[in-house]
This record gives structure tokens, C-alpha cells and sequence, in this order.
């Protein structure tokens, strides 16, 4: 014969009164979070305020010169006034001024061929001093690093006097020689490939990939990120490069776009035509960004996941 069955009633909650000790530390719970969204939201407006008066900064003054570049010869403009009309004939104009497509040439060839050729062998360097053991490993690393501290002022002179002595001036193979060794490149690509997986490289070897395929088929794949984002500094500093290509280039043909718009204010030119010529110069500039911001992006979000 069963018992019988005493059912036990629920456990109440604490009492919550007036006096309880649970009543306060229930209160900081619930008012943590209201009051960490409190709080925020000024940080919030004040970043907001700073992005925009810095968007303001950068983009009102690109704005003017299309505006400039695009307004009558004659019309009163920015800063007195906005043009009633808007004209391509100052791009027209300073496409025939002196040796205007030669020089936008120049610099094309100029930043291009710098760029393949400076990420080509800033890559084969950074392989070499991130995977391979030899000696004088380091000491060549650093002697690489420590070129940067010099400035590029002090060896104009040396590096013209060489370049002069092999018939490069007024060419642009002298133009570009000079300008292929750059350490910041082989630096940051060097600690690019030092984060790399070693199980990709032994992977490979396992797979009898000889050290070019590996360098090709493997490590330039994986390092787009920072080719990419060089690919836009080094086309930058190239294309907009006045000191080198000012001393070097001494014809109107050897000239670069930045060296010949420092020289149309010599010339009966407005300031339409100017502004005309710096919104052309800003072309390749933009056109290059575009293609390469997606390689950007997946490079950051690759760095915050490995984070």
C-alpha cells in the first residue's frame, strides 16, 4: 500500500520589498544597459558631426575644381559666384596647349610601368626574406629598412650624375630606373607573407611545387591584399612625383602631367584651363581606386577575422 503522495509546492520567488537586498542589485541590472544607450548616444552624434566636417573638407574642394574646370572663360565663379553654364571647352582647350597628351603619357607610362615592376620585384625580395633561412638574413632586412631613413633629397644629386653619365636624361627609362627599388614595399609585403599559413608552404612542398610555382601559384593569391593596396600608393607617388621628374626631364617632351601643369602657369592660360588640366591629372588617379577598393576591403575584412 502506497503512501500517500505530498505534493510540493513551488518554491516562491524572494520577496522584492522595500527592504529586500535584491531590489537594488535588480535596479543596477536593468538600468545598466539604458544607461550604457544613454550615453553612447552623444559619442554616436559627435562622430557623426566629425565624419561629416571632414567629408565637407575633402569633397567641397574637388568640387570647385570641376566647377572651375567646367565654367566659361569669362563667367564670374567660385568664390563670387556659381557659373550659369557649364562647358567642356576648357577641357578642349588645355588637351592643345604645349605637349599636353605627351605629358599625360609620360605619366602614364611612368606610374605604370613603376608599379608593375616595383611590386614584381618587392614581392620576390619579401618571399625571399620572410621564408628562406640564409645568412645575412637579417642584416640585409634591416639594411633595407634603415634606406628609408634617408631622404630622398640627399641622393638627387648622386643618382642624376649616374643617370646622366648612361645618356638618361630626357628618357624615360631614366625616368623609371631610379625608382624601382622601394623598401616600404618590400617591408610590408615581407610581414604580409610572415602572417601566411605555414601548412600552405608545406603543402606545396608535399606536392613537389618547385619555389617559383610556389611563388606564383601560392603566395602572390594570397598577398592581393597588400598588392593591391601598393598597387595605389606606388601609382600615387609616381604619378604625382614633381621633384624627380622636374630634374631628369628637361624637354617639353620628357616632361611629366605634373611637371608641365607647374609650367602652364608660364603660359597665357587661365585659371579654367588649369583647374581643366588638374581634373584630367585626377582621372587615372580615381579610375585606378575603383578597381582595386574591392581587393582593399576583402584584405581588411581578412585581417579583422584573423583577429
Amino acid at each position: 500500500m502506497t503512501g500517500p503522495v505530498i505534493a510540493s509546492a513551488p518554491s516562491s520567488p524572494p520577496a522584492v520589498g522595500p527592504g529586500s537586498a535584491v531590489r537594488p542589485a535588480a535596479a543596477r541590472v536593468l538600468a545598466g544597459p539604458a544607461r550604457r544607450r544613454g550615453g553612447a548616444r552623444p559619442g554616436r552624434v559627435l562622430r557623426g558631426v566629425l565624419m561629416t566636417l571632414l567629408s565637407v573638407f575633402t569633397v567641397v574642394p574637388l568640387l570647385m575644381v570641376v566647377v572651375l574646370a567646367l565654367s566659361p572663360a569669362d563667367a564670374p565663379t567660385i568664390p563670387y559666384a556659381l557659373p550659369d553654364s557649364l562647358t567642356l571647352d576648357n577641357l578642349a582647350t588645355v588637351l592643345q596647349v604645349g605637349a599636353f597628351p605627351q605629358w599625360f603619357a609620360n605619366s602614364l607610362v611612368y606610374a605604370t610601368v613603376s608599379v608593375v615592376v616595383v611590386l614584381l620585384t618587392a614581392a620576390m625580395a619579401a618571399y625571399a626574406l620572410a621564408r628562406k633561412r640564409f645568412p645575412g638574413r637579417n642584416l640585409l632586412l634591416w639594411s633595407i629598412v634603415a634606406t628609408l631613413m634617408v631622404p630622398m633629397q640627399a641622393t638627387l644629386i648622386p643618382t642624376f650624375i649616374l643617370v646622366a653619365r648612361v645618356n638618361g636624361v630626357n628618357t624615360l627609362w631614366g625616368l623609371i630606373l631610379p625608382t624601382l627599388a622601394n623598401a616600404q614595399a618590400v617591408f610590408l609585403i615581407r610581414q604580409f607573407i610572415r602572417d601566411l599559413p605555414d601548412d600552405v608552404f608545406e603543402a606545396a612542398r608535399l606536392d613537389g611545387a618547385g619555389e617559383w610555382r610556389t611563388f606564383v601559384s601560392i603566395v602572390l593569391p594570397l598577398i592581393r591584399p597588400i598588392l593591391a593596396t601598393l598597387a595605389i600608393f606606388v601609382f600615387l607617388w609616381h604619378w604625382n612625383d614633381l621633384l624627380w621628374p622636374l630634374v631628369v626631364g628637361q624637354s617639353d617632351e620628357a616632361r611629366t602631367l605634373t611637371v608641365g601643369l607647374a609650367t602652364l602657369n608660364t603660359e597665357t592660360v587661365s585659371t579654367a584651363n588649369v583647374m581643366a588640366a588638374a581634373l584630367i591629372s585626377f582621372v587615372p588617379c580615381l579610375i585606378i581606386f575603383v578597381l582595386l577598393q574591392r581587393q582593399i576591403v576583402a584584405g581588411i575584412l581578412s585581417g579583422a577575422v584573423k583577429g
